[in-house]
């Protein structure tokens, strides 16, 4: 109990509860902690978020399938982010897309009205929160803009342009898999190594089992 405690308390959104505070919650069940397998759906498209979600571990995925049956990763979110912060006040609080573990997963649960008790009695725990879902309602629809109507090409440009900036090479190493590549752009796996491969043949990249260099713009 005591680790679980120390684990929320270490949360961004959190740090302003006292351990006391946490320890009552968890102990008369308005705070609750679920375990899920990887490949677990935590959410379905269009189900109702009725309650708040910080993950204390693992990794969780939001996505999408479009109209050819290709899976299509809009977002990634690991320990410390924030599920459902931006639909649990809304007039039409249901989940846009499908939301599911990428590995072992702890979530920690917050019911909504007692998120409001907390949010209307610390102006801190309050003016943190809305800048989390100010921000993340900014990334998750720079994402979708990002991705939507792009060319598989263009689509993988971007990511790799993106990718090449955060790591300052032209080499970028890959941290996933090529397969999980693809699904981030919203395409099939032999569709993303066709298109590499023209690359390749038209001098624009290099690439192996760990990385891709861009050769020219």
């Amino acid at each position: 109990m005591k680790k679980l405690i120390n684990l929320i308390k270490s949360t961004t959104l959190f740090k302003y509860l006292t351990l006391d505070q946490i320890e009552e919650s968890l102990k008369n069940g308005k705070f609750k902690v679920v375990t899920y397998k990887q490949n677990s759906v935590i959410h379905f498209d269009g189900e109702l978020c009725n309650k708040l979600e910080i993950i204390l571990s693992g990794k969780v995925v939001v996505d999408r399938i479009d109209e050819s049956g290709n899976l299509f990763t809009i977002v990634e979110f690991c320990k410390d982010d924030i599920l459902g912060g931006n639909l649990l006040f809304s007039t039409s609080p249901f989940y846009p897309m499908t939301v599911s573990t990428q590995e072992l997963s702890q979530i920690l649960e917050i019911e909504n009205e007692l998120l409001f008790e907390l949010l209307s009695s610390n102006k801190d725990l309050l003016r943190t929160y809305l800048e989390y879902i100010s921000d993340h309602a900014s990334i998750l629809g720079n994402k979708i803009k990002h991705y939507a109507n792009k060319t598989i090409r263009e689509s993988l440009m971007a990511y790799l342009e993106y990718e090449s900036k955060i790591q300052n090479s032209n080499q970028i190493k890959l941290e996933i898999t090529k397969k999980e590549l693809a699904e981030r752009i919203g395409v099939q796996r032999t569709s993303l190594s066709r298109e590499l491969a023209k690359m390749r043949n038209e001098g624009l990249v290099t690439f192996d089992s760990n990385s891709i260099t861009i050769l020219k713009n």
